[in-house]
This record gives structure tokens, sequence and C-alpha cells, in this order.
């Protein structure tokens, strides 16, 4: 049953029939959490429903004292419910007047005010999640630049970055996802920059999710948003970081917020949006550019350039003669092609071991990867020495980019085309190469070309691609976004 067909049940004058429904149908009783205080307000019963945990007990405490005055300084012949919304010392007090949305509102993390005689409940905003304090996230970290980070909590995400735009025109439009978990997802934009068809998809996919739960957060989102099938290339972008996601909103960017997530969705996105890192934005224009193309140059090695020494190593003649020194010098029984899978699996096995390392021991189980099980594979035979070198440039490469999901994408993308060069060597590297390419170029993340502003080509975005202008330069938006105001800054100033 989806949330569009749960019935609405109107919140019944009599609290004990409230009582009864929060026993049968939210475990009233039976949850040791979700807790009930009953109070005699001007001999009105008065109920205050909450789940422990959730909410902030001291605020409960003040409201409560402050209703129980209420009997010292009223009389009888006043109307209850106006001088209990009066007495209600909160800055967010709203009002319920369905029982489904007094469960919803409660289990979330705030309280219910019931009173006795009448249909309509307050909801008062008390929430105080479990969770940490904003740091820097230990995979987007700077030199130079801000140490906080997004936390798992959407109403802190949220507030780091409204302090970082403090625009009347930022929106955050509130999302319920989940028929049983009801997540709160928030669309994070600038109402009169971000282009309202791409909030309108983004709508129609939220309205659009059936299902019970999404605990695995931002990650299920993206999968019912952008139906990504088994291709590996991330079609939208994750960052931890406030200041990141605060440079695309005002970019024209909307930025994904689900609630339990540390992380956030940009969107939409290009490859060269994946292959960016604030680091770049934190130094001088010159520097930022270094920086960028050390990055890109990691990235291609990352993928052609196994392909490119196994070619070389199957087929000599390629080579200039200054080069002819390239390839293996010794020979052993397993083919090459062989032992750089064994060497790149290896690779990856440590990688998801040191995932799963406590941090005290990982540095010493690298060390001992590196130094031990790299020198004994060639001192037995198992590997040239070629082989490991070219396959730890190849991971260093892996590492070099920005983000996870696309530096896994390029190592399958480089497997694939060192298969395709063992088959067929020079054929199939030609081969292999283009239909990446063309796999790319046919790719689109929300209607969005993913390989712009290379394909289809746009000098402009291009040159700011390649180099890292200097703020006051970038006075345009991104086309790319189809922002409705396409100046950073005014034309004149």
């Amino acid at each position: 049953m989806t949330q569009k067909q749960e019935e609405k049940w109107p919140i019944p004058e009599s609290v004990h029939e409230v009582e009864n429904y929060m026993k049968q149908r939210v475990g009233l009783g039976v949850s040791f959490d979700f807790g009930v205080r009953k109070l005699q307000i001007l001999k009105k019963e008065v109920q205050i429903y909450y789940v422990n945990g959730l909410c902030d007990t001291r605020f409960i405490i003040e409201l409560i004292e402050e209703l129980v005055q209420i009997n010292d300084h009223e009389k009888l012949s006043t109307d209850v419910f106006k001088i209990i919304e009066n007495r209600l010392v909160n800055q967010s007090v709203d009002k319920a007047e369905t029982l489904d949305l007094v469960v919803t509102q409660v289990l979330s993390g705030l309280i219910a005010v019931v009173v006795e005689g009448y249909s309509t409940a307050f909801i008062v905003d008390v929430r105080s999640y479990p969770g940490r304090s904003p740091q820097e996230p230990d995979t987007e970290k700077v030199v130079r630049g801000a140490r906080d980070g997004f936390v798992e909590n959407i109403i802190l995400n949220t507030a780091l970055t409204r302090r970082r735009i403090r625009d009347e025109r930022l929106r955050f439009e509130m999302h319920k996802v989940g028929v049983r978990s009801k997540t709160d997802v928030a669309l994070g934009y600038i109402e009169d920059v971000a282009d309202p068809d791409l909030l309108n998809i983004l709508r129609k996919e939220l309205s659009e999710i059936n299902i019970d739960g999404i605990p695995m957060a931002d990650k299920t989102l993206e999968e019912f948003i952008v139906k990504q099938g088994i291709n590996p290339y991330p079609l939208v972008r994750y960052t931890e970081r406030a200041d990141v996601a605060a440079a695309h909103i005002l970019e024209g960017h909307v930025v994904i917020y689900c609630d339990t997530s540390p992380s956030v969705i940009i969107t939409p996105t290009t490859y060269f949006h994946h292959v960016q890192h604030a680091e770049e934005f934190r130094e001088s224009p010159a520097m930022g550019t270094f920086v960028r193309w050390t990055r890109f140059l990691g990235v291609l090695t990352s993928i052609f350039m196994l392909p490119l020494w196994l070619l070389f190593v199957l087929e000599p003649s390629l080579l200039p003669q200054k080069l002819a020194f390239i390839g293996p010098n010794e020979q052993t029984n397993i083919p090459i092609i062989i032992q750089l899978f064994l060497a790149d699996f290896g690779i990856e096995f440590l990688r998801i071991a040191a995932i799963h390392t406590p941090t005290p021991l990982s540095t010493a189980m690298g060390l001992i990867a590196a130094v031990l099980i790299g020198q004994i594979a060639i001192s037995v035979g198992l590997f040239v020495p070629e082989v490991i070198l070219y396959v730890a440039v190849a991971g260093i490469g892996t590492f070099t980019t920005p983000s996870y999901e696309l530096s896994v994408a390029n190592k399958i993308a480089r497997m694939i085309l060192m298969l395709l060069v063992a088959f067929f060597h020079t054929p199939g590297f030609i081969i292999g190469t283009t239909l990446f390419l063309i796999l790319l170029v046919n790719m689109r993340a929300l209607n969005t070309p993913y390989l712009w502003p290379f394909l289809p080509f746009e000098p402009k975005g291009f040159l700011q691609i390649i180099f890292r202008r200097a703020i006051p330069g970038a006075v345009l938006r991104p086309s790319i976004v189809h922002p409705r105001n396409r100046y950073r800054q005014p034309p004149n100033g």
C-alpha cells in the first residue's frame, strides 16, 4: 500500500479513542520508546505523545511546566485550545487534522499535543537526533579550507548550507519517501536560478518511489532517479562537503539531501564534475590549474597505461627505437596478461581490506603488502618487476580520482581494454577505446550530455574545465544546468 493509498483518519474528539488508536496501530504500551504523558488542564485531559531518543527531554519538560501553570492562572470558562496554543513556547508549532499525520510526525521526532474535545492536534518540533558533530570528510580532505562536513542529520546539513547561502530565494523542499520509513528527503536549490524542468523531473521521480523504506538512503534514491542499470559510470555526484554543495547550488544545480546520510547528491553532473576537487579552488588559479592537470593525467593513466604497456609487450614493433627498452626483460611461465590481472586484483584486495581494517592496523598491513608480498612475488617468479611497477602507477592514478565511483568505473573500463588488447592486439585497443568513448558520449544524466563541454563541444565551458579560472572572471553560470539567471555577477558590476 502506497502513501497515497493510506486512509486518512480524522482525529477524534475523545482522547481515549486517540490512545486506543496509538495502542493498536503504533505500539503504545509495547514499544518502550513510544510514550504518552497525560495532563489535566482546566478539567480537560491533554495527552502528549513522543518517542524517546528522538526528542530533547528538556524542551518537553519546559512545555509541560507551561501547560501545568495554566491551571493556576486561567479560568475554567476560557477556551482551553487557544490557551494551550499560546502556551506552547516553541518556535515551530503546527496543527494536524489526521491521525496519520500525527503518527508520522511523532515517529519523526516531534511531539503531538492532543486536547480532549478538539479534533486538531498541535505538532511541536523538539527533535534532537542522535549523531556526530560536523567534521572534515575523510574522502574529501583539503590542505586549506573548511573542516566542517555533512552528518547524518538532515536538519544540520541544510543549516550548514544555509549558513553559506543567505539568500531569501534558497529553498529546501521537503518530501517523504518510503511507505514505512517515511524518510525525509529535501531538494535544495535557488528558486530564480535552478532549472524548473529539472525540478519537475526530480519531484516526479521522488513521488513515484514506491518502496517500504530506504535504509541505504541516498544510494537508493539514486537508483530510483537515474535508473543506471549495469552502467558502471556514476550519473550523479556525491559530496560530504558543505562548501562544495553550496558552490553547486549557486551554479544552478539541484542538491538532494537525505536524512540519515552524510552525503548529498548533486544533479545534474557530467564526467568532468567527477574529476574536480575543492582543493583546486582553495589555491591560486595557476596552482589550481596545475593540480587539475595532474589529476587529469592520473585519471588517464588509470585507464590507458596498462592496456598500452600490454600492447607494446605484445607488439614491440610499435615502439620507436629509443623506447625499445619498454617491456619485460625476464621470461616467466605466467602470461603477462594473467600477471596484470593478478596484480590489479591484488591492489583491489588491499583496498577493500584497508576499508575493513582498523586504522592502527591498516598502515602496518599496507607496508607488509607493499614490501613483503610484492618483493616475494617477484623473487619466486610470479611477477616480473615491470608488472608491479605499471600496476602500481595505474593504481596510484586510480586513487587520484576524487570520485570513488568514477575510479572503480575507470578500473572496469581498463580491465575490459586489457582483455581486448590481449585477444586482438592493436585492433582491440583501437576498437575498445572507440567503443569506450561512444559509451560516454551516448550517456545522459537527467537529460545532460555526460561528456559536456567536450562533446557537444562548447569552447567557453571547455576552457573552464582545462583551466581553473579566477572567481572574478567566472561571470556566467555553466549553461549545461540551464540556469534561469545565467549571471553569477551583475553584467555591469
